[in-house]
């Protein structure tokens, strides 16, 4: 049985090899569908490695708070969130002495009601992440390594001192000859002393690493940007304490500001877990897509390759009759043209394997992706195209074993 299995398939890499233009054009929709499938599960798979290099980052016992609610808003907000009050300084403060959990806590302020634009005589960067931070940013955001001189101090900050850390990508477009520490810099007209550069953050997606930091002490954002109000907040929790210090901090500030027990919070809490859940809810959107596309790329494919096995047993009438002649049955009739129904369409999902491989490699090289096609994906791929094989496969095969071989011999 199994010799007679490895003839019949040695017999359909003949006739795939005899026809090859024919096999190619019958098996493109395979070869999309399944390419579909194993690319989807590899941005995935790279999306999800990082978003958890992400999370280490900015650390996994951490939380960011913000006034705002977070999610694609844009600048169409309900009302009841444009009403919503500043978070203030005293309201990082009461978290961080009310909360048992909570072991630190670091206020922000960003300015959006200009652009940013810091320069020297050697060049400009616009665009920039601007913000006014307190001394102890470095030590609640794990992605605020102090890469050359030294962080923001407690002393600048209560000093109003007019000092500034760079990004790791803006400080060689302002300083390409070497160290910036101790240069000066212009922001928006104001003249700042480099004291440090902020080493990149890591695990990001092609620009989306590039870091353009530019921070400098809270009090003196507040001095030149007096307009600005709004704080952020990122807390940082004791190990494995993280929930207990969402709901601590919740109830501190439902309390502060005065939120009735029976309304919605006037701020948000958003921890690294909320980020994995709105990441698997977009992916699952993601998959149902997938499986539409892919569906029409494999009926298409399917239906490509039972028209052709159908050419093929009229082509192979004769063929059919001899064998049946001389003691062939019609369960082998069926396996022949089973077998080079799934050696054809799994031979487009070997192709989708290699094509969609070269591409993921492309982009991980090219853009510093965590991105691979996963062993499932690739299984998953290669079963699903041997099955269109056998599925749409049946009809030819049945047809081929129902032919009378007297009047097969006839056929010309």
């Amino acid at each position: 049985m199994a010799q007679q299995y490895g003839e019949n398939l040695k017999q359909a890499m003949d006739t795939l090899r005899a026809h090859k233009m024919r096999s190619a054009l019958t098996v493109f929709g395979v070869v999309l569908g399944v390419s579909v499938i194993m690319l989807v599960a590899a941005l995935i798979t790279g999306f999800d490695a990082q978003i958890q290099e992400n999370i280490k980052q900015f650390g996994a016992d951490t939380a960011f708070i913000s006034r705002w609610d977070q999610g694609p808003h844009g600048d169409r907000r309900p009302k009841e969130e444009r009403e919503r009050k500043p978070l203030t300084l005293e309201d990082a403060e009461a978290i961080k002495e009310g909360c048992p959990a909570v072991k630190n806590v670091t206020a922000f302020l960003i300015w959006w009601e200009q652009p940013h634009t810091v320069r020297t005589k050697a060049g400009s960067v616009s665009a920039i992440d601007f913000r006014g931070v307190q001394a102890n940013f470095g030590q609640v955001y794990a992605n605020a390594a102090t890469l050359a001189g030294r962080f923001i101090s407690e002393g600048d900050d209560l000093h109003r001192e007019k000092v500034v850390m760079l990004g790791e990508n803006v400080a060689p477009v302002l300083f390409p000859e070497g160290n910036p520490v101790g240069k000066d810099v212009m922001i928006d007209g104001s003249d700042f002393q480099v004291i440090g550069v902020v080493e990149k953050p890591k695990g990001g997606f092609g620009l989306g690493d590039e870091d353009r930091r530019v921070l400098i002490p809270y009090n003196t954002f507040r001095k030149i940007y007096p307009g600005a109000y709004e704080n952020m907040f990122r807390m940082q929790a004791y190990p494995n304490k993280l929930d207990q210090a969402v709901d601590q901090a919740t109830e501190a500030l439902r309390r502060r500001r005065n939120v009735p027990y029976n309304a919605k919070n006037s701020f948000s809490i958003e921890t690294p877990q909320q980020q994995v859940e709105e990441f698997h809810n977009i992916v699952g959107m993601v998959a149902l897509a997938t499986v539409v596309l892919s569906s029409i790329g494999l009926l298409i494919g399917g239906v490509g390759v039972m028209n052709i096995m159908l050419v093929s047993v009229t082509e192979r009438t004769r063929e059919i009759g001899i064998r049946k002649a001389i003691g062939a049955k019609s369960r082998d009739i069926i396996w022949q043209f089973l077998l080079e129904a799934m050696t054809l369409t799994g031979a487009g999902g070997v192709i989708a394997l290699i094509l969609v491989n070269g591409l993921v490699l492309l982009i991980r090289v090219g853009l510093k992706w965590p991105g691979s096609v996963p062993v499932w994906a690739a299984f998953t791929g290669i079963v699903v195209s041997v099955s269109i094989g056998l599925i749409f496969g049946v009809w030819p095969a049945m047809k081929a074993a129902k032919l009378d071989p007297v009047e097969a011999l006839r056929y010309e």
